[in-house]
Formats: C-alpha cells, structure tokens, sequence
C-alpha cells in the first residue's frame, strides 16, 4: 500500500489535485512504478472557484481518431457546495450543429445549457460526449479515464482557445442520468466507486489482481499493514489483509 502526494495545477478559476495519476502531464512517480506503468484512471481534486468552460470530451473511438489516445468518461461527487452552487449538466434541448456554432459565434449559448442546483454528497456521472461545466463554489472529487484532452467550446468571454468542430462533432448526451445524492456505490465501463464508512475498524483483503485505491470523504484514522518497508509504504501479498482504524468515511475506487 503507498500514500500518494497529490499533484496541484493551479488555474484561472481555482485549482487542481491530481491524487492519482500515471499520466505524462501529471505523473506521480511513486505511482507509476507501483502500479507498474500506466494506470487507466486519473482521480483529482477540483476547487471551482469561478465556473470553468463549458466543455464536452471525446469517447475511446474519437479519442483514438483524433488524439491517439483513450477516451474520457468521468463522474464527480460533491465534497462542499456554497449556497446556490450550480454546474451545467448537458444542452437544454436537441440543437443542431449549426446552431450551436451560431450560439457560440455571437456568445449567447449559455441560453442553451441545462443548469442544475448541488449541494454536498450529489453525484454526476460525465459519459464522454456530455456538455458540461462546474460552476463556482464546488469542490468535488472527479474519477475519470487516464486522458487529458478537452475540447472547449465556450468559455464566458475569458478569450482562451475554444475547440468548436472538434467538440460539437463529439456531443452525445445519451448516456445522462439524474443527478443525486450518492447512492453507496456507481458502476460504469471503466470505473467503480464504493462509499465505505468506518466506525471503528475497516479490513481489506488482497486478491492479487485489482489497484484499489481508497480517498478519505471525511473524519481520519490510520492504517497497519502487514509490513512496513518505508514512511506511508506497506507490503501485503494475495490472502493478507489491511487494517484502517478510526472514525472516517471512504471512497473506494476501481478501475474496470
């Protein structure tokens, strides 16, 4: 087991931890030769100060057309929430793509986005193709694909680089689902989250197959392992078992 050091990547609506990632524009070393090379997903952090562009993010087929490089789906639990903190969750209706240009062109298609009211704990999930944007005031945990490529196809007169072909030959919101408080768990093709909460103690057992990776939603406690090598860094092998003692409530993470 390793405690990994997030990465931060500061940015003009707030900023970025990536806690997890093998990716090249944000790679944690320590990770990397853990998990023996590229690992499909990338968990981050994200503090919205400001609402980020209205963006959208190729599937595998485009991606691998386009960028030479996998998809990205992604999803987003809400770790805090101001009072009245929205995000854009798809188009409001069916546009075409002549009218999205048009809307973009002369800056009114903020008049065509569905905008939806969070508060902490509200899952999202992000199926590449959707048209979204995090608004001010959010801070959420975002698992996504290991893929950094994002088209932007408006960003509220910020004057930054806008990528309108690519991004609306890409939109497809088919795969959008009522935003809620998480359920306990989410599966989807690529990933899985389980929510765990620890009043005492908390056992994990190897299998010898999976990467998991665990995010602390809240409280703290520690962790005892079956051999300490170094500081944060414990070794366990398939039918040994971890230890997590304390008051604290998990996000369990799996990559499919």
């Amino acid at each position: 087991m390793i405690k990994l050091n997030s990465i931060r990547s500061d940015k003009i609506w707030g900023y970025e931890n990536w806690i997890a990632s093998t990716h090249p524009k944000g790679m944690q070393k320590e990770f990397f030769d853990f998990v023996g090379g590229d690992f499909p997903l990338l968990v981050k952090v994200i503090q919205a100060d400001d609402t980020l562009s209205v963006q959208v993010h190729p599937n595998d087929e485009v991606a691998e057309r386009l960028e030479n490089c996998r998809g990205k789906t992604e999803c987003w639990y809400v770790l805090s929430a101001r009072k009245g903190a929205q995000l854009v969750y798809g188009l409001d209706d069916t546009y075409s793509a002549d009218e999205l240009r048009d809307a973009i062109k002369d800056e009114s298609l903020e008049d065509m986005l569905f905008y939806a009211d969070v508060k902490a704990g509200d899952f999202i999930y992000i199926p590449a193709g959707t048209v979204h944007a995090i608004g001010g005031g959010l801070r959420l945990l975002e698992v996504q694909q290991s893929c950094d490529i994002t088209y932007r196809l408006y960003d509220w007169g910020r004057g930054r680089e806008c990528h309108v072909e690519k991004g609306i030959a890409c939109i497809d919101e088919s795969g959008i689902q009522e935003i809620a408080p998480f359920a306990g768990g989410f599966d989807c093709p690529y990933f899985g989250l389980e929510e765990i909460a620890v009043e005492e103690t908390f056992e994990s057992i190897a299998d010898g197959s999976d990467v998991v990776l665990y995010f602390v939603l809240d409280g703290k406690g520690t962790v005892n392992g079956i051999e300490s090598l170094k500081e944060d860094i414990f070794a366990f092998k398939k039918g040994e078992s971890i230890k997590v003692e304390g008051s604290l409530k998990l996000m369990k993470i799996l990559s499919k």
